[in-house]
Parts: C-alpha cells; sequence; structure tokens
C-alpha cells in the first residue's frame, strides 16, 4: 500500500535548493547512478538506492519512467539485515565458554570480550538474508515539496542523506509552524514549548463541534470535518508524558473532554474530512504535521487498468487528492494562526473552556 493504491501515510520536506536550468536531464543522469544496486557493503547492515514507483524492479528508469507531469515519482528501496539479539547473545556465550576452555583460564579481559563479540556480530551479518522495504517518493517541482512514505525518524534522516548525495539538494522537514514563529511571536522557544501542533488540534476539535461540523475556510466553500474512532491525548515530556486513548465510532467521548480538562493536548486524532462531496480518513500527527493511513476517495470509473497510460492518470488523480487534502490542512492551520496571534485569542479560549465543560 502507498501511493499506487491503498492508504498513504507520509511526511512532507521541502526543498531549499532553486532547479537549475537542465534540472530534466540532470535528474535523470543522478537518479541512474544512484539507483539500487545487488550489493551489500561487507559489515553493512543495510544497503539503499532508487527504484521505479511503478516498477519495483525497474532500476534503469527507462523511457523516463520517474517522470509524470510536473512530478517526479519513484522509490527508496531499503534493505536491511537484522540480527537478534538473544542469538548474538547464546553465539557469544558459546564462544567464550569454548576459549576459557582452551586457555584454562576463568575469564576474558574486556578488550578480549569486546573483539569476540564483534566477529560474531560480523558472521552473523554475513549470514542474515537482508529484508527489503519500499518507499515511495512524489516530488513537487513547482510546490518544491517531497512526500515521502515514512514517519520513522531514522528512514527520514536515510533518505534525506540519499536525497542529498544523489541530488545535491537540502531536504527539512516541513513543519508549518516554523514558518510562523516570527510573525508576532517574540519568543520562538517559548512559542515552540506550547506545542503549536497540539495546540492546533485541540482548538480543530472544538471548531468541529462548534457549527456540526462545518467549518468556512478562506477561498472556499465549507467543508466538513469531524474527530472520529480514535483520539490521543497527552500531557508532559519524556518519562513524565502522561497519555489517554479514547477509541470508538465516534470521538466525543467523555475521556476526551476530561482528559482536555486536566491540561492535556491532543497529540494525535483520526479524522473524516468532505470536501466538495469527496471524502477523505486519516490520521493527523500534530507533533510533526504527519499523515497516517490516509483513505482517498474513490478514484474515477473512467481509467482503462490494462492501460499503462491510464495507470498514469490514475496516479496523477491519486496525487491531486493527496495534495488537496494538504492544502486544505495548511489552510485550517493558517486559520488557527492567525487567530492565535490576534488579539480575539482569549475570547477563542474562553468559548474552548465552555465547550470542554459542556
Amino acid at each position: 500500500m502507498g501511493l499506487k493504491k491503498g492508504a498513504f501515510s507520509f511526511s512532507r520536506f521541502g526543498v531549499s535548493n532553486p532547479l537549475p536550468g537542465d534540472f530534466a536531464n540532470l535528474f535523470d543522469e543522478k537518479i541512474k547512478s544512484f539507483a539500487f544496486r545487488d550489493f551489500f557493503p561487507e559489515n553493512e547492515e543495510k544497503s539503499l538506492g532508487w527504484t521505479g514507483l511503478q516498477e519495483i524492479l525497474d532500476r534503469s528508469f527507462a523511457y523516463a519512467t520517474h517522470t509524470l507531469g510536473d512530478y517526479r515519482v519513484f522509490s527508496l528501496r531499503i534493505d536491511r539485515k537484522t540480527i537478534s539479539s538473544a542469538l548474538l547473545r547464546l553465539r557469544f556465550l558459546e564462544a567464550e565458554r569454548g576459549m576459557l576452555a582452551e586457555r584454562e583460564a576463568k575469564k576474558l579481559y574486556k578488550e578480549e570480550k569486546e573483539a569476540l563479540r564483534e566477529a560474531i556480530r560480523q558472521d552473523l551479518m554475513k549470514q542474515a538474508a537482508p529484508v527489503p522495504s519500499m518507499l515511495d517518493v512524489c516530488w513537487s517541482l513547482t510546490k518544491g515539496m517531497v512526500y515521502f512514505s515514512s514517519h520513522a525518524e531514522k528512514i527520514l534522516q536515510d533518505f534525506q542523506d540519499v536525497f542529498r548525495e544523489s541530488f545535491e539538494m537540502e531536504l527539512a522537514l516541513h513543519v508549518p509552524w516554523l514558518d510562523n514563529m516570527a510573525q508576532g511571536e517574540d519568543n520562538a522557544a517559548e512559542f515552540l514549548s506550547r506545542q503549536p501542533g497540539r495546540e492546533f488540534l485541540t482548538w480543530l476539535w472544538f471548531k468541529c463541534e462548534e457549527r456540526d461540523g462545518r467549518i468556512a475556510l478562506e477561498g472556499q466553500e465549507e467543508i466538513g470535518l469531524a474527530f472520529v474512532r480514535r483520539l490521543i491525548l497527552e500531557s508532559g515530556e519524556g518519562d513524565y508524558a502522561e497519555s489517554v486513548v479514547c477509541q470508538g465510532q465516534h470521538a466525543s467521548l467523555l475521556e476526551g473532554k476530561e482528559a482536555l480538562r486536566q491540561g492535556k493536548k491532543i497529540r494525535e486524532a483520526r479524522l473524516f474530512l468532505e470536501i466538495d462531496s469527496m471524502e477523505w480518513e486519516f490520521t493527523f500527527k500534530g507533533d510533526l504535521f504527519q499523515f497516517q493511513s490516509m483513505k482517498l476517495p474513490a478514484p474515477s470509473d473512467e481509467f482503462d487498468e490494462n492501460s499503462a497510460l491510464e495507470e498514469e492518470g490514475r496516479l496523477l488523480e491519486r496525487i491531486f487528492l493527496l495534495e488537496k487534502v494538504i492544502e486544505t490542512m495548511d489552510k485550517l492551520f493558517a486559520f488557527f494562526m492567525r487567530l492565535r496571534l490576534s488579539a480575539g485569542w482569549p475570547a477563542e479560549v474562553a468559548r474552548m473552556e465552555i465547550w470542554m465543560n459542556r
């Protein structure tokens, strides 16, 4: 499941570098240079490189299969070897016992133990079969945005590293409130400490119930928005964090409102969104403005499943629907920020407190 079909989870990155004039040829050359190879570096836990999105075995990108109008679509393949810590420990104990018996000694020095453990780890690594994973990439050249199908911190870092090495461009995780810190906030650290993503989600729940799920956005008709099935609220950080998980067909559970009254904020929520009679459902993670398990509206019936050209059309339609949600959530956040930084915010907070205590 990913960009082509099914539910889609992704993080957003902004591309900081301007595109060179010969970008099309340069991109084609570089993605081929850093395509995935059937080679595993010795003693390494992973091997990675680019492959085709529509055909995972396509590493030559013949006929510019990575190009889809204004978009570049491809996948990052990561083959990773993993070793069971229990197996490593067992093999180490066996080898240690054999070495002690051979030497007729009672113990090994610390340096000897470390060298032995590393030798066993490398031997197990050579025997381990790599497990592949495919992560979809969609690069909007006009918007300067890259959508990448992972939330895992280590994988995001791997993606940024290989993207920089391949295309000589820097990626930065796109978090909208970082663009707003200078707009009326004198102390950026204080602003971030208030966890703006969680504040936004908490305000959004209130806004959904204020007018029975209808919200009017500037420049477009009203949208429908509801919190459904799952809600996670949290307060504190690290070892002192306390979470409340609310689950059910509707998120208007008593536990959620009680958690708000205790000072908790919404960390993530399952949202139902309606725009122009089209419906989406997805989990929104407030801390980094990430989208998870997004169900897109059903595709048009006019596409022929056996046609390569129509397959491209279906993919373009899914990208359009994906960006429709992103644009709407960005507008909602911009609406929140304008209010949050205005003189009308205390009155809004007062209404929210009444709503919480209903």
